[in-house]
């Protein structure tokens, strides 16, 4: 596939690197001539130095026979005019845009379609956060709750602790313990590593364990892993841009919300338009502003300011100083890993939810859903089986019988409405929402030829 993406940011690093190995023709354009240069020697991909908007500019990407503009550079209104000019000059087939003002995605629907703004998919990462951190509120415990079959089937990860029921016990007694409830461990790692999930495997503390369950037994499968905390009622947020605002009216008018925002004219607004919450202005690492605040009974204390070190400062002395788990946005996907486990529980990436995102609109195949996990190293895929037993590698077939990649795992498929979580001897019909786990990207492509219709397969 012919893609050319402009913006070399974080995120359009980041998505010509997730793609730039799997038989993509990759273009990056940028108007940082050092930026995409360093780019070009670290990855082998074509880059293009200028506007991403210009016709002439997008005509040297190569957008005439483009596959799919992505437009990830930090202006919307560059991003929305560049798919314009590719839809209009080059008929792009495929134009994705990120968009991150409130302004225009209010009016999406009236905005975003061929006759006025040629955007074929937009993606608003302040959205996508906001809801992120949403399902982890849900489920007190989590690390990771991602989402699948709108909703039906959720992939969660969470760390074993001692004390709970399955730690030192072989997974095949999970069934034993959960005799009504059906799931299925996707992976586990230890200590960093990928670990084969087999009936014999011995969970110990402190593995980071992805399963697989429908939504409604989230819960129930936690509790084998670790004590289910209580949930979540008392918050804090520090930031009130567009991540914390929109966290905040959703917590607003069902929990009891505190909210510390800088800027004071910013501070004034929230304060207006928020019901119930308690808006501060003022510096979330004030040390006296925390403990003036009782910062030691609240539940969970969010940092989304849109400063790293700010989030990460304040965020550890909110947890020094009594807050019970620390929730903090950070940009740099190098603090992620360095940060996470100490006195901060979870670092979340916009990158991350951004990529995701995107991916699902690249994956070729009938992909519907894509997560980017563990630093784009592994992936989740929601895939559709399409065909018959003569056109399709795994429609009619048994999960045993279908040839997957080294570390790839089916976890579950929904039919319909019903959430089926797989087993060996489990036949795959068509038109099933597939959801896999890959241990390692690298065999991506492999996953999709699975997934596609031949013609000439038997």
């Amino acid at each position: 596939m012919k893609i050319i993406i402009l913006g070399a940011g974080q995120v359009g690093a980041t998505l010509a690197e997730n793609l730039v190995g799997e038989q993509n023709e990759i273009t990056l354009v940028d108007l940082d001539a050092t930026r995409i240069s360093e780019l070009q020697d670290k990855y082998d991909l074509q880059v293009v130095h200028g506007h991403a908007a210009h016709p002439d500019t997008l005509l040297k990407a190569g957008a005439e026979d483009a596959d799919m503009v992505i437009a990830v550079t930090s202006s919307d209104e560059v991003n929305i005019v560049a798919c314009q000019v590719t839809y209009s000059i080059y008929n792009t087939p495929v134009k994705i845009a990120r968009i991150r003002s409130a302004e225009y995605l209010r009016y999406k629907e009236k905005l975003f379609h061929h006759h006025d703004m040629p955007v074929d998919h937009f993606i608003a990462p302040e959205q996508l956060v906001t809801q992120y951190i949403r399902r982890l509120i849900n489920y007190p415990g989590a690390l990771q709750v991602l989402e699948f079959a709108q909703g039906k089937v959720s992939l969660v990860a969470v760390k074993a602790y001692y004390g709970g029921l399955l730690v030192g016990h072989a997974l095949s007694t999970l069934k034993e313990h959960m005799p009504n409830i059906d799931t299925r461990v996707a992976a586990i790692y230890r200590q960093g590593r990928p670990i084969k999930p087999l009936g014999t495997t011995v969970i110990e503390a402190d593995d980071e364990v992805f399963f697989v369950a429908a939504t409604k037994h989230i819960r129930a499968v936690m509790s084998e892993l670790q004590k289910l905390e209580h949930s979540y009622r008392k918050f804090m947020i520090a930031g009130g841009g567009n991540i914390g605002a929109g966290l905040a009216r959703s917590l607003d008018r069902s929990h009891s919300l505190k909210l510390i925002e800088r800027d004071p004219a910013r501070a004034a607004y929230l304060s207006e338009t928020l019901d119930n919450a308690t808006v501060f202005c003022g510096d979330a690492s004030d040390h006296e502003l925390l403990s003036e605040e009782h910062i030691d009974q609240v539940d969970v204390f969010i940092a989304v300011t849109n400063d790293d070190e700010a989030n990460i400062m304040s965020a550890m002395l909110a947890k020094r100083m009594g807050a019970k788990k620390t929730m903090v946005l950070i940009q740099r996907s190098a603090y992620v890993d360095l940060v996470q486990g100490g006195e901060i529980d979870i670092a979340i990436s916009p990158q991350q939810a951004t990529i995701s995102a995107l991916l699902t609109h690249v994956r070729r195949g009938d992909i519907v859903n894509v997560y980017s996990l563990r630093k784009g190293a592994a992936e989740a895929i929601e895939a559709v089986a399409h065909g018959d037993q003569s056109t399709s590698k795994v429609v009619g077939r048994s999960i045993r019988e279908i040839k997957l990649p080294p570390g790839t795992t089916i976890g579950a498929i929904v039919r319909q409405d019903e959430a089926i979580i797989a087993h060996d001897s489990t036949i795959i019909e068509s038109n099933d929402h597939v959801i896999l786990f890959l241990i390692n990207k690298k065999y991506i492509t492999e996953v999709e030829k699975l997934f596609q219709v031949s013609a000439i397969f038997i």
